[in-house]
Protein backbone atom coordinates (compact mmCIF):
# COMPACT_ATOMS: atom_id res chain seq x y z
CA UNK A 1 0.00 0.00 0.00
CA UNK A 2 2.65 2.53 1.09
CA UNK A 3 4.90 1.64 -1.85
CA UNK A 4 2.02 2.25 -4.27
CA UNK A 5 1.24 5.59 -2.69
CA UNK A 6 4.88 6.62 -2.90
CA UNK A 7 4.96 5.81 -6.64
CA UNK A 8 1.96 8.07 -7.05
CA UNK A 9 3.90 10.89 -5.39
CA UNK A 10 1.60 11.13 -2.36
CA UNK A 11 3.03 12.51 0.87
CA UNK A 12 3.28 10.39 4.01
CA UNK A 13 1.34 13.15 5.79
CA UNK A 14 -1.80 11.94 4.00
CA UNK A 15 -1.46 8.67 5.90
CA UNK A 16 -0.89 10.25 9.28
CA UNK A 17 -3.06 9.23 12.22
CA UNK A 18 -2.20 12.34 14.24
CA UNK A 19 -2.79 16.07 13.58
CA UNK A 20 -0.37 18.76 12.56
CA UNK A 21 1.26 20.38 15.57
CA UNK A 22 0.10 24.01 15.52
CA UNK A 23 -0.78 26.62 18.12
CA UNK A 24 -4.39 25.44 18.00
CA UNK A 25 -3.19 21.90 18.71
CA UNK A 26 -1.67 23.06 22.01
CA UNK A 27 -4.74 25.09 22.92
CA UNK A 28 -7.07 22.12 22.45
CA UNK A 29 -4.58 19.87 24.26
CA UNK A 30 -4.57 22.20 27.28
CA UNK A 31 -8.37 22.33 27.29
CA UNK A 32 -8.67 18.53 27.17
CA UNK A 33 -6.28 18.15 30.10
CA UNK A 34 -8.25 20.61 32.19
CA UNK A 35 -11.61 19.14 31.21
CA UNK A 36 -10.44 15.58 31.90
CA UNK A 37 -9.15 16.56 35.34
CA UNK A 38 -12.29 18.25 36.64
CA UNK A 39 -14.75 15.87 34.97
CA UNK A 40 -12.91 12.88 36.43
CA UNK A 41 -13.17 14.45 39.89
CA UNK A 42 -16.85 15.20 39.28
CA UNK A 43 -17.60 11.60 38.33
CA UNK A 44 -15.90 9.94 41.30
CA UNK A 45 -17.64 12.36 43.69
CA UNK A 46 -21.15 11.92 42.29
CA UNK A 47 -21.25 8.20 41.47
CA UNK A 48 -19.58 5.13 42.91
CA UNK A 49 -15.82 5.46 42.18
CA UNK A 50 -15.56 1.83 41.05
CA UNK A 51 -18.42 2.31 38.58
CA UNK A 52 -16.89 5.60 37.39
CA UNK A 53 -13.50 4.02 36.71
CA UNK A 54 -15.05 0.98 35.01
CA UNK A 55 -17.27 3.16 32.81
CA UNK A 56 -14.32 5.37 31.85
CA UNK A 57 -12.27 2.28 31.00
CA UNK A 58 -15.02 0.88 28.77
CA UNK A 59 -15.47 4.23 26.99
CA UNK A 60 -11.72 4.54 26.51
CA UNK A 61 -11.54 1.05 24.98
CA UNK A 62 -14.47 1.88 22.67
CA UNK A 63 -12.94 5.10 21.34
CA UNK A 64 -9.58 3.37 20.89
CA UNK A 65 -11.28 0.74 18.71
CA UNK A 66 -12.87 3.53 16.70
CA UNK A 67 -9.55 5.36 16.33
CA UNK A 68 -7.63 2.27 15.23
CA UNK A 69 -10.35 1.35 12.73
CA UNK A 70 -9.62 4.48 10.67
CA UNK A 71 -6.79 4.69 8.15
CA UNK A 72 -6.04 8.37 8.73
CA UNK A 73 -6.52 11.25 11.13
CA UNK A 74 -10.14 12.20 11.85
CA UNK A 75 -10.30 15.28 14.13
CA UNK A 76 -13.34 14.47 16.26
CA UNK A 77 -12.28 10.86 16.81
CA UNK A 78 -8.69 11.78 17.65
CA UNK A 79 -9.69 14.44 20.20
CA UNK A 80 -12.40 12.23 21.67
CA UNK A 81 -9.66 9.69 22.40
CA UNK A 82 -7.52 12.42 23.99
CA UNK A 83 -10.43 13.49 26.21
CA UNK A 84 -11.04 9.91 27.36
CA UNK A 85 -7.31 9.39 27.94
CA UNK A 86 -7.35 12.54 30.05
CA UNK A 87 -10.29 11.32 32.13
CA UNK A 88 -8.99 7.78 32.57
CA UNK A 89 -5.38 8.93 33.09
CA UNK A 90 -6.54 11.17 35.93
CA UNK A 91 -8.41 8.29 37.53
CA UNK A 92 -5.41 5.96 37.16
CA UNK A 93 -3.11 8.43 38.90
CA UNK A 94 -5.68 9.07 41.65
CA UNK A 95 -6.18 5.33 42.23
CA UNK A 96 -2.46 4.87 42.81
CA UNK A 97 -2.51 7.51 45.55
CA UNK A 98 -6.01 7.39 47.06
CA UNK A 99 -6.83 3.67 46.82
CA UNK A 100 -3.37 2.12 47.06
CA UNK A 101 -2.05 4.73 49.46
CA UNK A 102 1.13 5.37 47.49
CA UNK A 103 2.74 8.78 48.00
CA UNK A 104 2.73 11.43 45.29
CA UNK A 105 6.52 11.21 45.06
CA UNK A 106 6.50 7.47 44.45
CA UNK A 107 3.59 7.61 41.99
CA UNK A 108 5.28 10.40 40.01
CA UNK A 109 8.51 8.41 39.86
CA UNK A 110 6.60 5.28 38.87
CA UNK A 111 4.79 6.94 35.96
CA UNK A 112 8.03 8.64 34.88
CA UNK A 113 9.73 5.24 34.70
CA UNK A 114 6.77 3.79 32.78
CA UNK A 115 6.97 6.66 30.29
CA UNK A 116 10.73 6.31 29.92
CA UNK A 117 10.34 2.58 29.32
CA UNK A 118 7.71 3.13 26.64
CA UNK A 119 9.80 5.76 24.85
CA UNK A 120 12.87 3.52 24.97
CA UNK A 121 10.93 0.53 23.62
CA UNK A 122 9.30 2.62 20.89
CA UNK A 123 12.62 4.05 19.73
CA UNK A 124 14.39 0.71 19.86
CA UNK A 125 11.63 -0.89 17.79
CA UNK A 126 10.97 1.88 15.24
CA UNK A 127 14.23 3.90 15.33
CA UNK A 128 12.24 7.11 15.72
CA UNK A 129 9.93 8.91 18.16
CA UNK A 130 8.70 11.25 15.48
CA UNK A 131 4.99 12.00 15.54
CA UNK A 132 5.32 12.48 11.79
CA UNK A 133 5.83 8.77 11.36
CA UNK A 134 2.51 7.55 12.79
CA UNK A 135 1.20 5.74 9.72
CA UNK A 136 1.39 2.10 10.90
CA UNK A 137 -0.68 0.33 13.56
CA UNK A 138 2.41 -0.52 15.57
CA UNK A 139 3.58 3.07 15.76
CA UNK A 140 0.09 4.23 16.56
CA UNK A 141 -0.02 1.79 19.47
CA UNK A 142 3.27 3.17 20.82
CA UNK A 143 2.01 6.72 20.34
CA UNK A 144 -1.16 6.22 22.37
CA UNK A 145 0.62 4.21 25.07
CA UNK A 146 3.03 7.12 25.51
CA UNK A 147 0.17 9.65 25.48
CA UNK A 148 -1.63 7.73 28.25
CA UNK A 149 1.58 7.60 30.29
CA UNK A 150 2.14 11.36 29.88
CA UNK A 151 -1.35 12.07 31.21
CA UNK A 152 -0.84 9.84 34.25
CA UNK A 153 2.60 11.36 34.92
CA UNK A 154 1.32 14.90 34.47
CA UNK A 155 -1.52 14.27 36.91
CA UNK A 156 0.83 12.77 39.50
CA UNK A 157 3.33 15.62 39.08
CA UNK A 158 0.62 18.26 39.43
CA UNK A 159 -0.76 16.60 42.57
CA UNK A 160 2.79 16.36 43.95
CA UNK A 161 3.48 20.07 43.68
CA UNK A 162 -0.02 21.20 44.66
CA UNK A 163 -0.47 18.92 47.67
CA UNK A 164 2.81 17.38 48.83
CA UNK A 165 4.81 20.57 48.19
CA UNK A 166 1.88 22.76 49.31
CA UNK A 167 2.05 25.10 46.33
CA UNK A 168 -1.68 24.91 45.72
CA UNK A 169 -3.32 24.62 42.33
CA UNK A 170 -2.63 28.14 41.08
CA UNK A 171 1.09 28.23 41.80
CA UNK A 172 1.50 24.67 40.57
CA UNK A 173 -0.02 25.81 37.29
CA UNK A 174 2.37 28.76 37.19
CA UNK A 175 5.36 26.50 37.86
CA UNK A 176 4.55 24.09 35.05
CA UNK A 177 3.62 26.96 32.72
CA UNK A 178 7.11 28.39 33.25
CA UNK A 179 8.66 25.00 32.50
CA UNK A 180 6.50 24.78 29.37
CA UNK A 181 7.62 28.25 28.28
CA UNK A 182 11.27 27.33 28.87
CA UNK A 183 10.95 24.27 26.66
CA UNK A 184 9.33 26.35 23.91
CA UNK A 185 12.01 29.04 24.15
CA UNK A 186 14.75 26.42 24.19
CA UNK A 187 13.38 24.85 21.04
CA UNK A 188 13.10 28.20 19.27
CA UNK A 189 16.70 28.97 20.26
CA UNK A 190 17.74 25.54 18.96
CA UNK A 191 18.96 24.51 22.41
CA UNK A 192 16.64 21.51 22.53
CA UNK A 193 15.99 18.83 19.96
CA UNK A 194 12.66 18.89 18.16
CA UNK A 195 11.39 15.49 19.30
CA UNK A 196 12.51 15.96 22.91
CA UNK A 197 10.97 19.44 23.05
CA UNK A 198 7.65 18.14 21.72
CA UNK A 199 7.30 15.32 24.23
CA UNK A 200 8.46 17.48 27.14
CA UNK A 201 5.84 20.06 26.19
CA UNK A 202 3.24 17.32 25.83
CA UNK A 203 3.94 16.21 29.40
CA UNK A 204 3.94 19.76 30.79
CA UNK A 205 0.59 20.71 29.24
CA UNK A 206 -1.07 18.10 31.45
CA UNK A 207 -0.23 19.65 34.86
CA UNK A 208 -0.68 23.17 33.44
CA UNK A 209 -4.23 22.50 32.25
CA UNK A 210 -5.14 20.32 35.22
CA UNK A 211 -3.77 22.73 37.84
CA UNK A 212 -5.55 25.80 36.52
CA UNK A 213 -8.83 23.93 35.97
CA UNK A 214 -8.64 22.63 39.56
CA UNK A 215 -7.95 26.16 40.75
CA UNK A 216 -11.00 27.53 38.93
CA UNK A 217 -13.33 24.71 40.03
CA UNK A 218 -12.18 24.22 43.66
CA UNK A 219 -14.05 25.89 46.53
CA UNK A 220 -12.69 29.05 48.17
CA UNK A 221 -11.60 27.23 51.33
CA UNK A 222 -9.20 25.19 49.18
CA UNK A 223 -7.74 28.24 47.48
CA UNK A 224 -9.90 28.00 44.36
CA UNK A 225 -12.33 30.31 42.62
CA UNK A 226 -15.32 28.13 43.49
CA UNK A 227 -16.76 27.74 39.99
CA UNK A 228 -17.52 24.06 40.55
CA UNK A 229 -16.39 20.95 38.69
CA UNK A 230 -19.67 20.46 36.84
CA UNK A 231 -19.92 23.96 35.31
CA UNK A 232 -16.20 24.05 34.46
CA UNK A 233 -16.49 20.66 32.74
CA UNK A 234 -19.48 21.81 30.68
CA UNK A 235 -17.87 25.09 29.57
CA UNK A 236 -14.59 23.42 28.59
CA UNK A 237 -16.43 20.66 26.73
CA UNK A 238 -18.34 23.25 24.69
CA UNK A 239 -15.15 25.15 23.83
CA UNK A 240 -13.38 21.92 22.83
CA UNK A 241 -16.32 20.90 20.64
CA UNK A 242 -16.33 24.29 18.88
CA UNK A 243 -12.57 24.18 18.21
CA UNK A 244 -12.63 20.58 17.00
CA UNK A 245 -15.59 21.45 14.78
CA UNK A 246 -13.55 24.30 13.33
CA UNK A 247 -10.60 21.96 12.70
CA UNK A 248 -12.92 19.49 11.01
CA UNK A 249 -14.35 22.11 8.67
CA UNK A 250 -11.06 23.83 7.82
CA UNK A 251 -8.75 20.77 7.81
CA UNK A 252 -5.96 23.12 8.86
CA UNK A 253 -4.43 20.53 11.17
CA UNK A 254 -4.05 17.91 8.45
CA UNK A 255 -0.39 17.88 7.53
CA UNK A 256 0.42 18.61 3.93
CA UNK A 257 3.70 20.43 4.49
CA UNK A 258 7.07 18.82 5.12
CA UNK A 259 7.73 20.76 8.33
CA UNK A 260 5.33 21.35 11.22
CA UNK A 261 5.08 24.15 13.77
CA UNK A 262 7.02 23.04 16.87
CA UNK A 263 7.61 19.58 15.46
CA UNK A 264 10.29 17.59 13.77
CA UNK A 265 10.79 17.36 9.99
CA UNK A 266 8.47 14.92 8.34
CA UNK A 267 10.12 11.67 7.37
CA UNK A 268 10.07 10.68 3.74
CA UNK A 269 7.89 7.60 3.34
CA UNK A 270 10.42 6.10 0.95
CA UNK A 271 12.90 5.96 3.82
CA UNK A 272 10.31 4.45 6.17
CA UNK A 273 8.53 1.90 4.00
CA UNK A 274 10.83 -0.87 5.16
CA UNK A 275 9.52 -0.30 8.70
CA UNK A 276 5.89 0.08 7.58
Amino acid sequence: MYRDLTKQGLSSSLLSKVPEVTLLFWIVKLLTTGMGEVFSDYLVKHIDPIIAVAAAGVCLAAVFILQFSKDRYVPWIYWLVVVMVSIFGTMAADIVHVVLGISYVISAIFFALVLAGLLYTWHRSEKTLSIHSIYTKKREFYYWAVVLATFALGTAAGDLTANAFNLGYFWSGVLFAVLLAISAAGYKAKLFGEIGAFWFAYIMTRPVGASFSDWVSSPHDKGGLGAGEGPVSIVMTIVIAVLVGYLTMTSQDMRRETVSVWGEKEEDITRQKSNG
